[in-house]
């Protein structure tokens, strides 16, 4: 697809919106900047729905439906990241609503215009929000039209640039960087993003109930309210004040307009003044809700008054927290897609990125067992490296930590399998080491240099099979390591064997790899899942 024309416009901007709601919880469980209410993705989703209805009855071409689309987003723009939204719709709006075809590189100069205006709207714009990501997109938005004139790789590879920046969001504002999390506006900017791409490849948007419970990424815990519960104090001013202006006097002009910007920064902070001298969005963080109405009312009528409360909302957020505080949890290291969705399907609450290669520091382990809901919290390592570092946690927190010593990412599998949140901390960390010193553990790697070592001439680009304390088998190809591996683990009295793939290989590989274990083994229960780990090629565990 090298154009959009207005029908495929309407079903991209239709999939952003359904794509935005779908994941709402999560956007707003990540919300702690600029303060922490918890409301980015609803005040995201509750804009954008108001630009959809805008255009349901559309049927002109698309100037006409880019208009309605942005007045609809202006309209309906609620808190901070909804009005900064409808600013970068409203740019893209402005560009594309001259093009006599929209194309990938019309749509790359269109993102410089919705960075312009977004920018613009805000008077001290900050890095490391929403629009450090709209400006990282639309900077290498150009480079990226010139290889894809298709809109299908186009969207993928902005769609990564995007990630890439927001993963870096916490890098540049301390407080995401202290509550482990990136920018709730950037994230939800690629979800409207993604949802483009979803809706102009044809493919389904998975659409949940808006009350889910937020989804956990991999390397980007939510934690509403974090470990300190002393952010009331650092909300300065605490009342959200948004309305219009409306039926602007007539002797009123832009600069009347700018001088309101600057009277309601002399009030507060956030301050967003968006419009014309024929309607004016206005958005304010203030103690003084009145003067801020008051100064309005210098310039017109007001219309759809909203002021909220900040501090009792982030009350409330504390109050749901230690209402759903529960009394143990788990905190769990390793490295791979696979093995991150595996922990947590077995409830365990953190995830900390680490393994091998890459060790966390004390400081990580200790921000993910701070964010635990639980009075107590026992941690799975699963990495012989991070066993110390895990254990200097317990000497910090003024939490109850349990570190159990498990040295493969497999043990800490099998360990989590039997936690049981109804049994007490002590009786679940004996059960727990119970099951996973029952497991044998080994895995498959590549040598990266040539070396003699147990026993075995070794070649750089040769596949070795190790388990707990050396190598036991050794191939020019990958499978026949595995199965020496494997012979090494089973002993006469095993019964499970489990494959955990890694990000090298593909699904084909590991369900044939399953199988020649099944052939050699049929007393044994095989089971294959994707661990998604770095560096090697199968980790496997023998109980």
């Amino acid at each position: 697809m090298k154009t959009i024309d207005n029908i495929k416009l309407k079903e991209m901007f239709v999939g952003g919106y359904k794509n935005l709601l779908a994941h709402k919880a999560e956007v707003d469980a990540l919300n702690v900047f600029p303060v922490p209410d918890g409301d980015t993705g609803t005040n995201m989703s509750l804009t954008l729905g108001s630009a959809v209805k805008e255009i349901e009855a559309t049927e002109g071409d698309c100037s006409q439906l880019l208009t309605e689309f942005a007045r609809g987003a202006l309209k309906g723009a609620r808190g901070n990241s909804g009005v900064i939204l409808s600013q970068i719709i409203k740019g893209l709006a402005r560009y594309l609503g001259d093009e006599p075809q929209i194309t990938t590189k019309a749509f790359a100069k269109a993102l410089s215009s919705a960075r312009e205006v977004a920018y613009s709207a805000v008077t001290k714009p900050k890095e490391g929000t929403v629009l450090t990501v709209i400006r990282s997109m639309a900077e290498h938005a150009p480079a990226i039209a010139n290889k894809n004139s298709s809109f299908i790789t186009f969207f993928e590879a902005l769609l990564a640039k995007g990630e890439e920046t927001l993963q870096k969001t916490p890098e540049m504002l301390p407080v995401l960087k202290k509550a482990g999390v990136v920018d709730a506006g950037g994230r939800g900017l690629l979800y409207v993003f993604q949802g483009f791409y979803l809706a102009l490849a044809g493919k389904e948007i998975e659409e949940t109930p808006t009350d889910a419970q937020p989804v956990q990424p991999v390397l980007t815990q939510l934690d509403t309210v974090g470990s300190d519960e002393h952010d009331l104090d650092n909300i300065k001013y605490a009342y959200c004040t948004e309305y219009f202006i409306i039926n602007l006097k007539k002797h009123i002009t832009e600069e009347d307009i700018e001088k309101l910007r600057d009277k309601l920064m002399t009030i507060g902070d956030c301050v967003i003044v968006i419009g014309d001298v024929n309607l004016v969005k206005v958005h304010v963080h203030t103690n003084s809700p009145n003067k801020a109405l008051y100064y309005a009312l210098q310039l017109g009528e007001l219309d759809k008054i909203k002021i909220e409360n900040m501090l009792e909302q982030h009350r409330a957020l504390v109050r749901t927290r230690e209402a759903n505080k529960k009394p143990l949890g788990m905190v769990a290291i390793c490295a791979g897609e696979g093995f991150a969705s595996l922990f947590r399907e077995l409830t365990v609450d953190e995830i900390v990125e680490g393994g091998q290669t890459m060790n966390p520091s004390v400081d990580d382990i200790l921000h993910a067992v701070e964010k635990v809901n639980a009075d107590s919290v026992i941690v799975l390592p699963n990495n012989k490296n991070i066993i110390m570092a895990a254990e200097r946690v317990a000497e910090l927190t003024e939490k109850h930590c349990y570190v159990l010593p498990t040295a493969e990412v497999a043990e800490g599998i099998s360990a989590a399998v039997v936690f049981d949140p109804s049994l007490s901390a002590e009786a679940n960390v004996e059960q727990m080491k119970e099951a996973f010193e029952r497991v044998n553990c080994g895995e498959v790697t590549c040598a990266v240099r040539k070396t003699e070592l147990d026993g075995f001439s070794i070649k750089i680009g040769d596949y070795i099979g190790l388990d707990s304390k050396k190598i036991v088998s050794h191939s020019k190809t990958l499978d026949k390591a595995v199965l020496g591996l494997v012979d090494k683990l089973v002993g006469k009295d095993s019964e499970v064997i489990t494959l955990y793939y890694g990000a090298d290989v593909t699904k084909e590989d590991s369900e044939r790899m399953t199988e020649a274990i099944e052939e050699k083994y049929p007393d044994c229960d095989v089971v294959c899942y994707y661990g998604g780990q770095p560096h090697y090629f199968y980790m496997i565990s023998v109980e």
